[in-house]
């Protein structure tokens, strides 16, 4: 009797291996044969070697991959509709009893491609890791991506959204079900043990232990807005601040650039991506996330996780996580001003940055991996009833 079969999917192969691989581990223990199909060629925001690497694991564990080009850009029509051709005949011939999709543009490609087959059986869900419209997004974002993603609610059997403000917009569009899930879970235990090598991994980086470090972790992107804290950091005169940035991204150069002409080359250090976030976490001695838009930040709930002190920008899916002066500070996504001054406020008081730490470990607790594997193992069984 052949298994029944699952597709999962996204734009970029990052997102599957970021974000995904315990809902694959939950739809194989249910029973399904699972398939991945993504663009794993180029757009994700982890290194090809990863990517690689990533696509070789699943192999080895009998998962089928397949290669679409869906690109993250909406301006790209050309790979946009050869990657609906490709899915569309990938649905055809595979006959998925369960397809769950996500991101923008592989949302809008995999429901497409299989609005037919529904009508056959195929169960379709869709998580949003946050819509690119939102109080306070742009107007040219609400009338290209809300109509959109209110018409192929239609075309969804679960709509699945990760923070409070998406959740309910979503009620109000024409999906079967909404579900809130809490992101994708945080490892609390592994990102709350703290690092052997504390001192090594801050003298690695030029960092003395009376220096206060701060931390963002993230892609560097205009969406990261790590520009606005490397402005920041030139209002700061105190010199034994640094700012560590670890991540890889199309503003990197730029970033570059404005560090040497404010004069920050010793202060504030791009350290490219790194597979030791859980390490770093505790090297630091507070976390910095001017995010201009997010759904729920896997790296934010991280930071809590290991108990970091938090300033953060006051957006959609931070609030989630922080309520300002009870786990961390919230300021405005582009007031330099405000972040400097908040740097300095928590770098004066121990006494704040132990109990923004203390509230931030209990309220992380909400957020874990566990939880949300629940929550997902739930939504996988009630689509088959």
């Amino acid at each position: 009797m052949n298994k029944k079969k699952a597709l999962v999917t996204a734009s970029v192969a990052s997102m599957i291996d970021l974000f995904n691989r315990d809902n694959i581990r939950i739809l194989q223990e249910l029973g399904y044969e699972v398939e991945i199909a993504s663009n794993f060629a180029f757009g994700s925001i982890t290194s090809q070697k990863r990517v690689d690497a990533f696509k070789q694991e699943m192999e080895n564990k009998g998962i089928r991959v397949i290669h679409v080009p869906i690109p993250r850009s909406i301006t790209d029509i050309k790979h946009i509709i050869s990657s609906y051709k490709q899915m569309k005949k990938l649905i055809r011939e595979e006959e998925y009893a369960l397809v769950h999709t996500q991101s923008p543009i592989g949302g809008v490609v995999a429901r497409l491609a299989a609005k037919k087959w529904r009508k056959k059986g195929t169960r379709v869900i869709y998580t949003a890791h946050g819509f690119h419209f939102f109080n306070g997004a742009s107007k040219a974002s609400w009338l290209l991506f809300y109509p959109i993603e209110k018409l192929l609610s239609k075309g969804t059997d679960v709509l699945i959204t990760i923070n409070a403000e998406d959740y309910e917009r979503a009620k109000k569009f024409s999906a079967k079900r909404v579900c809130y899930v809490p992101g994708i879970g945080v490892d609390v235990d592994k990102f709350r043990k703290p690092t052997e090598n504390r001192e090594a991994l801050r003298q690695e980086f030029g960092f003395a232990e009376e220096d206060f470090v701060l931390l963002s972790v993230g892609q560097l992107s205009k969406r990261k807005n790590q520009e606005t804290m490397i402005r920041a950091m030139a209002q700061i005169s105190d010199r034994n601040v640094k700012y560590l940035v670890v991540g890889l991204g199309e503003m990197e150069e730029a970033d570059r650039k404005l560090i040497m002409e404010l004069g920050l080359k010793d202060r504030v250090i791009l350290a490219g991506y790194k597979d030791n976030v859980d390490e770093l976490l505790h090297t630091a001695d507070a976390f910095v996330f001017p995010s201009l838009q997010e759904g729920l930040p896997v790296s934010l709930m991280e930071a809590m996780a290991a108990g970091l002190p938090i300033i953060a920008s006051k957006i959609r899916g931070n609030t989630d996580l922080i309520t300002d002066g009870m786990e961390g500070m919230l300021v405005e996504a582009m007031d330099t001003t405000a972040y400097a001054k908040a740097v300095m406020e928590l770098k004066a008081d121990s006494s704040l940055q132990k109990s923004y730490r203390n509230c931030a470990l209990e309220k992380i607790q909400g957020f874990s991996a566990a939880c949300v594997h629940d929550r997902m193992k739930d939504i996988y069984q009630s689509i088959e009833k």
